[in-house]
């Protein structure tokens, strides 16, 4: 199914709809009665937030950031850089912030205190993945998709250089191709 790239298949597509799924679910409920704008984080979170704000069952406004830390590697660059910020105001509205995984925490981090900053009435964040073993600032997502291990995963919006985003499933990455 897939090349060389792919060492195995962490998480297949029908377990991908699965989470998107429970995951737009609980929102819904937790949010009921409610607006709501929900942040994607890009590049990586497309996939993941386009599937999600399908499943949440409430009034949603959308809203795009860009957040560097990795460049074409990897591991963070322990630099986070705010590259495209929010086209309108939070302040007093409840906002949901789509991240395709928690590493190290420092992004997520980072963009939780800026965007506090702008005093949202409530500020959650949802991973599809989660990657304690990873972490290396406290940070914890509100709601998550799924904890994997330590490896180096792609697919499903996850990407190594810009390359494997479109995978259906979520995949990890064979040693081979980042060690040259």
């Amino acid at each position: 199914m897939y090349g060389r790239e792919v060492e195995k298949v962490l998480i297949p597509k029908e377990e991908i709809e699965s989470i998107v799924k429970n995951l737009g679910k609980q929102i819904s409920k937790d949010f009921a009665g409610e607006e709501l704008i929900v942040v994607c984080i890009l590049k990586g979170s497309c996939i993941f937030f386009s599937d999600l704000v399908r499943e949440i069952n409430l009034d949603v406004r959308l809203d795009f950031m860009t957040i560097s830390s990795y460049g074409n590697g990897t591991s963070s660059s322990r630099e986070v850089k705010i590259v495209k910020d929010l086209s309108e105001d939070i302040k007093g509205k409840n906002v949901l912030v789509v991240e395709d995984i928690i590493d190290s925490g420092r992004t997520i981090k980072r963009l939780k205190e800026l965007l506090a900053e702008r005093e949202p009435k409530c500020l959650k964040i949802v991973s599809m993945l989660d990657k304690p073993e990873r972490r290396e600032v406290e940070v914890d997502g509100d709601y998550c998709g799924k904890q994997i291990p330590d490896e180096f995963v792609i697919g499903y919006g996850l990407d190594y250089a810009q390359n494997y985003r479109n995978f259906k499933d979520i995949c990890v990455l064979a040693p081979a191709v980042y060690q040259k």
